[in-house]
């Protein structure tokens, strides 16, 4: 049996758990599964924040994406039915950020595909980030692949103060998944983000074949780019990527592994993003209170994802205020 009590009353009292204490609830059993769930639930609500954290992203370039992620559907490596257009206009942006702040959302992201922003792309999405920033009301963040830090630069000087970068999943897995780039060069790119002044909003995906232990390694690995928001996505098998088989984990599995990452990174948000419009809304009202304390609200980028209406009954009824 894992002494649960011990570690949560260590990290209420202001204390960590090492890496190997935290690896060591991969071997939690079954029996201690809602004591798990109730530790994580005392800490989210003496350590985090009330207020409900909500972002929302739009899909600003979509396809032909040179990288051969294996879940993705923008990968050019694979033939999906996700859409495929150039980098949208300001004015499109400038409707959808409106229609965001209309809706009470508190952030709002332009999300790309390809390897990294570059070129005259970036300084056309500068500029939609200039326009943004002078009409208020939004946290304005972005992500766009593995920029450097001259091109991190620009982009921070231009509005944006959250930079986002998933590392998707354990350093031991994701070369399962991905062989085009590595969960180093997203590291590089969040510490580069840091240095500059950015926010860091990095998070992975569960559900790929990986392990339990490789589950709580990514939220140990997170460790390393301080983020102060990390997206927790299930994945949500598309048909023509090598993951459309992909056999989904049980709920349970999933209130567990937000636990793991809750005692690992007791004070963040922890952020709903794609794959929970799947979960059952009972579930979905237990991962708050366990410990998902933020989320992508409206639509995803390839998935559709949950209204904003029904997503802010139910953030009230976790107890948070939005």
């Amino acid at each position: 049996m894992i002494d649960i009590k011990n570690y949560k009353d260590r990290i209420l009292n202001g204390g960590r758990l090492t890496a190997e204490e935290a690896l060591s609830l991969a071997d939690i059993p079954e029996s201690q599964q809602e004591e798990l769930w109730a530790a994580a639930e005392e800490i989210t609500a003496a350590l985090c924040d009330k207020t409900f954290d909500s972002c929302s992203i739009v899909n600003a370039r979509s396809g032909r994406c040179p990288e051969n992620c294996k879940w993705c559907a923008q990968s050019a490596a694979y033939k999906t039915s996700a859409d495929v257009y150039p980098l949208i206009s300001e004015d499109e942006c400038v409707k959808a950020a409106d229609m965001n702040r209309e809706a009470g959302i508190r952030r709002f992201s332009l999300v790309t595909s390809g390897r990294k922003m570059q070129g005259r792309d970036l300084e056309r999405v500068c500029g939609y980030y200039r326009t943004l920033r002078e009409r208020g009301g939004l946290e304005l963040c972005a992500s766009m692949g593995l920029l450097d830090k001259e091109e991190l630069e620009k982009l921070y000087q231009a509005g944006a103060t959250r930079y986002h970068c998933n590392l998707e999943a354990a350093p031991s897995y994701f070369g399962e998944l991905c062989d085009t780039h590595t969960v180093e060069d997203k590291i590089r790119t969040l510490q580069a983000a840091r240095e500059i002044g950015f926010e860091v909003c990095s998070g992975g995906i569960i559900g790929m074949g990986e392990t339990r232990r490789q589950r709580i390694e990514l939220a140990l690995e997170l460790l390393r780019v301080e983020p102060h928001s990390i997206p927790i996505n299930v994945l949500c098998p598309i048909p023509g990527t090598p993951l459309e088989n992909q056999e989904s984990l049980p709920d349970e599995e999933i209130l567990n592994t937000l636990s793991f990452f809750r005692f690992i990174h007791p004070t963040k948000t922890l952020r709903f993003a794609g794959g929970r419009a799947k979960l059952p809304r009972e579930v979905q009202l237990r991962a708050m209170h366990i410990g998902m304390n933020g989320a992508i609200m409206g639509d995803m980028l390839t998935t559709i994802g949950s209204k904003v209406a029904e997503d802010r009954q139910l953030i009230s009824e976790a107890g948070y205020t939005y």
